[in-house]
């Protein structure tokens, strides 16, 4: 008798544990779902950018994270990444195994989330169009260009030859592969590029520039699903591709 009016308790304990249990879940949960959207991660120190999806759905490991195939090249570190997740309020890009190759920290106020790699790299994380557009002010003064490059920018020949300002970028380019010439026409107005008609480039079509901008003396062409190019200026109305990897990219400018 007595164990029967014990099991009625015993139902409503277990009931009271498994609400308990799944309200704690779903407030545990409400963060990542927050999490989960567009976001961009960059190396600091550099203009190196790359666009990530961190989805909602669950992946091979942890939930899933999609970036452009330019990424691996960008950033070699996502090379290793196979999905993300939301754990003691860090937004953790996993490796293949299910750990944390990168841990980003809430940032204090309205900062941008950073973590540090073993090596010794720091990258930022920020949701997409949060970090601060490029300045219209000139970017590249007469003292700046004046003083003697350090090693890592030695091999930017012709840099008296930048634009002082994101202004004397626009306009409209062609683009110079290795043998191959005026293959594809690209035009720059106002922070939005366009592929002209008739392009003959599958790979700057596939890249399918839709903005950029110029900053430092370096114009990024930033693609539609959010990866991008970085050139540095060669000559009067010239830029090449920084690093040079893969096939010849010299952006020309013509007349329309």
């Amino acid at each position: 008798m007595r164990l029967c009016r014990l099991l009625p308790l015993l139902g409503l304990a277990a009931w009271v544990g498994s609400a308990a249990a799944q309200e704690a879940a779903a407030q545990e949960a409400a963060p990542a779902r927050d999490a989960a959207g567009p976001w961009e991660l960059a190396l600091d120190g550099s203009f190196r950018r790359c666009g990530l999806m961190l989805a909602a759905e669950t992946g091979p490991v942890g939930q899933a994270l999609r970036f452009p195939a330019g990424c691996r090249r960008a950033l070699p570190v996502v090379n290793g990444i196979a999905g993300w997740r939301f754990e003691g309020g860090l937004i953790q890009l996993l490796d293949r195994e299910g750990q944390p190759l990168l841990a980003f920290a809430a940032p204090d106020g309205d900062g941008i989330r950073s973590a540090e790699t073993p090596g010794g790299e720091r990258y930022s994380l920020a949701q997409a169009g949060a970090r601060p557009a490029a300045p219209e002010t000139p970017l590249v003064t007469q003292a700046a260009l004046s003083t003697p490059p350090g090693p890592r920018e030695a091999a930017r020949e012709n840099w008296a030859g930048a634009p002082a300002t994101a202004a004397g970028v626009t306009g409209l380019y062609t683009l110079d592969r290795f043998v191959e010439k005026d293959v594809c026409r690209v035009m720059l107005r106002a922070e939005a590029a366009q592929v002209q008609e008739g392009c003959r480039d599958p790979g700057l079509a596939l890249f399918d520039p839709t903005a950029w901008h110029y900053e430092a003396g370096r114009l990024v062409l930033v693609a539609r699903r959010g990866h991008s190019v970085e050139l540095i200026p060669v000559g009067e109305g010239r830029w090449r591709r920084d690093p040079e990897i893969g096939t010849t990219f010299v952006l020309r400018r013509v007349e329309p």
